[in-house]
């Protein structure tokens, strides 16, 4: 689980409802603090995530010119989301990505972490046009190791039979954070608010996507792949060939690992930034 730095909204940077076709997510905003935007990002979180997760990259990219909107999709955190599994089907997901793509006004930059990005390549193949380059943060090209499709089983199991606090205790007791004596009750919170339903119906997705990296790639559109020097979600040599494959601009941010965006976030930010900059 990633564990932002903070989930108060620092300076320069505001919490909002962003209201759509599809409904209305909670969102974080940050805009450059002099200039016209020289464009604008989306920003999408993975697995058990939320915009939070990229709260320490909004004003650094914001200083770089960028206007930049993270977003809760539904279900996640701040976002509301109703109880059937059926609304956390990708393609419905995607179709929420593409109305938050057209209520933040295009073009846009759209990035996404690990399950955002496998969301956001959804959101693309569906409909490409309102994108100006894609971001995959450590996000895979098919479905996440045998490891973390063992985790992901445990915890679908889990959610069938457990209230959320007492998945969140039993999370605790198994996998300790490694940073034990900071104070986790933000995490605690963020997961309390998360949907069962998305949890369970997300869960599957990432344990049985398919490889559609050959779909992507054939879409044209500029892509940038990021992640960490180690990640044990998708081994990073499978993100190398994937990016090959695509004939996408790659980085590798050292001292990070699956989550670049909140370990090493200032470099992260650059990275994206560099990258928008040189199309």
């Amino acid at each position: 689980m990633s564990r932002p730095p903070t989930f108060t909204p620092p300076p320069g940077t505001r919490a909002l409802p962003l209201r759509t076709s599809r409904g209305v997510f909670a969102a974080l905003e940050a805009r450059p603090p002099r200039a016209e935007p020289r464009g604008t990002a989306l920003l999408l979180p993975g697995y058990t995530g939320s915009k939070e997760d990229f709260i320490a990259m909004l004003v650094p990219l914001a200083d770089a010119g960028y206007r930049v909107v993270a977003v809760d999709g539904r279900g996640q955190y701040e976002s509301e989301g109703p109880d059937g599994q059926e609304a956390y089907a990708q393609r419905q997901l995607a179709l929420d990505v593409l109305a938050q793509a057209e209520a933040v006004g295009t073009p846009v930059h759209l990035v996404g972490h690990s399950l955002g990005g496998q969301v956001s390549r959804a959101a693309v193949l569906i409909d490409a046009s309102p994108f100006a380059s894609l971001t995959l943060i450590s996000s895979g090209p098919a479905e996440v190791s045998p490891a973390q499709q063992q985790k992901i089983a445990l915890l679908t199991q889990a959610l069938g039979a457990m209230t959320m606090a007492q998945v969140w205790e039993a999370m605790q007791q198994l996998d300790p954070p490694e940073d034990a004596d900071l104070d986790s009750s933000p995490l605690r919170a963020r997961w309390l608010r998360h949907a069962p339903a998305q949890l369970v119906a997300t869960g599957r997705q990432l344990t049985g996507e398919p490889d559609r990296v050959d779909e992507l790639a054939a879409v044209g559109l500029p892509v940038h792949v990021v992640s960490g020097a180690v990640d044990d979600t998708w081994p990073v040599p499978l993100i190398d060939a994937m990016a090959e494959r695509l004939g996408a601009y790659r980085t590798v941010i050292e001292g990070a690992q699956h989550s670049p965006n909140t370990d090493r976030p200032e470099e992260t930010a650059k990275a994206l930034a560099g990258f928008w900059d040189a199309l």
